[in-house]
């Protein structure tokens, strides 16, 4: 995982409330562009992103393609900022 990549796609409030509804588990294209005011293109602009940067994981059913949040990764990012806050002090002794 590149962290610049990570934080470039967290840095949009789009991409960041695209992230908080597959919280709740994988959804289409269209079900994430249908509560957003833009067009599917954009979606699929910022779901690339998404994708680059790992945050959410894309697969395959019949004619759909659907998006869900890739947790490890977010997992990995959490860690890290505990780790710059000094979180986990307890590991570094």
């Amino acid at each position: 995982m590149g962290f610049a990549e990570t934080f470039k796609a967290l840095s949009d409030p789009v991409r960041r409330e695209i992230l908080v509804m597959l919280k709740k588990g994988k959804m289409s294209a269209g079900e994430i562009g249908s509560h957003f005011d833009m067009t599917g293109a954009t979606v699929s602009y910022h779901l690339g992103i998404l994708k680059k940067a790992e945050l959410v994981i894309e697969s395959r059913e019949k004619n759909f393609i659907y998006y869900e949040l890739n947790a490890s990764v977010v997992e990995e990012v959490m860690l890290w900022l505990a780790d710059l806050k000094g979180e986990n002090d307890d590991e570094n002794d």
